[in-house]
């Protein structure tokens, strides 16, 4: 019992985030004070056991949730809408890892966005995940899959690589949804001050249930190219993302064909990350969101600013804009826009604690 006790271990951990915003939303201004704006609210278990030979089983579930009013985030249906999986690790061998987990383009993308993705406040997350009327056909990725089994490679000088294949699932939050199977590989590269990633995701079809629509739409299958790239020198640390999403051709009388909903659409983010004192970060970010063959575009420009009062505890600041232009009406998660071509600023002030 004490052997088995020695060799294994439970970790719970966490994050509380709590801010303030100010929104102005296309001339409508408002108050509220959300949940996550620097990084998710969430609880989770992780744990490990050492089966000898380098061998682990490994596990985590992870929770996440509003610390303003309590709720479940995203889908109240889901105890662990974040991370739920279950894997096999091994020193030499890498990491195989069945349930729901985060794809291997969202692990290229990441070290790339200054404000490290964050569902809440980060520009990214708004142009990536925002969805519009001439792209309401179109797949997105969303950063995790269900259903999901991910090969990850040992860090091998630097290099590191990732596959995963995801079967379909569906969800009734925040909108009823099919998703199709899903393949994702991805490849990164760190060392020297220098990172650089590349990415591949194609999602079979899949569909969507909006409000005011007839019927459930119809989302065509979706190729995804990504690449990300970084350097650091001193205290900085600049960095630039581009991904583009290329549906298949809506069929033929379909929905989404009848609606024009089916676009390719590219995603372009520059940014810099500065560390200022031991305790004081700023963070950077313009963003660009274009869908082709129609007069939808828009840009973004954001500001953040994070001062570490403890190694668990931080005060921090965001301000962004994002100009909407033609029926553009993408926003940040959480925020719908009010009306096309309508411009928004955003200005929160928070505190998060990890624990």
């Amino acid at each position: 019992m004490g052997s088995a006790a020695a060799q294994s271990s439970v970790t719970l951990y966490g994050v509380a985030d709590t801010f303030f915003q100010f929104l102005d939303n296309g001339g409508q201004k408002s108050w509220s004070l959300r949940s996550g704006g620097n990084s998710g609210s969430l609880f989770g278990l992780k744990g490990t056991e050492n089966l000898g030979g380098g061998l682990s089983a490994i596990f985590t579930l992870e929770n996440g949730y509003n610390i303003n009013n309590g709720t479940f985030l995203a889908d109240s249906s889901a105890m662990f809408y974040r991370q739920a999986w279950l894997g096999l690790t091994h020193d030499k061998y890498g990491t195989l890892s069945l349930g729901r987990q985060y794809q291997p383009t969202f692990w290229v993308l990441y070290p790339t966005d200054p404000l490290r993705a964050n569902e809440m406040l980060s520009p990214l997350a708004a142009a990536s995940q925002s969805v519009d009327r001439n792209t309401m056909g179109v797949q997105t990725g969303g950063g995790r899959s269900s259903n999901a089994i991910v090969y990850k490679s040992p860090n091998l000088l630097g290099f590191q690589m990732w596959a995963m294949y995801a079967l379909s699932a569906t969800v009734s939050q925040p909108i009823p949804q099919v998703t199709g199977n899903m393949l994702d590989v991805a490849a990164t590269y760190s060392g020297y001050g220098l990172y650089a990633g590349l990415a591949y995701q194609f999602q079979h079809p899949g569909s969507k249930t909006f409000p005011g629509l007839p019927a459930a739409l119809n989302t065509v299958s979706t190729k995804h190219y990504t690449g990300a790239v970084g350097y650091r020198f001193g205290i900085v640390n600049l960095t630039f993302n581009y991904a583009y999403h290329q549906p298949d051709d809506a069929p033929a009388n379909s929905l989404a064909a009848r609606l024009n909903a089916v676009h390719s659409f590219s995603v372009m983010e520059a940014g810099a990350t500065i560390q200022a004192t031991p305790f004081d970060t700023i963070e950077i970010a313009g963003l660009q969101r274009v869908v082709r063959g129609v007069h939808d575009n828009a840009w973004g420009v954001q500001l953040g600013v994070d001062h570490s009062l403890s190694k668990r505890t931080a005060l921090y600041a965001r301000a962004g804009y994002i100009k909407n232009n033609g029926t553009a009406t993408i926003s940040w998660p959480g925020i719908t826009t009010n009306g096309i071509d309508a411009p928004q600023t955003l200005v929160g002030v928070g505190m998060t604690h990890r624990f």
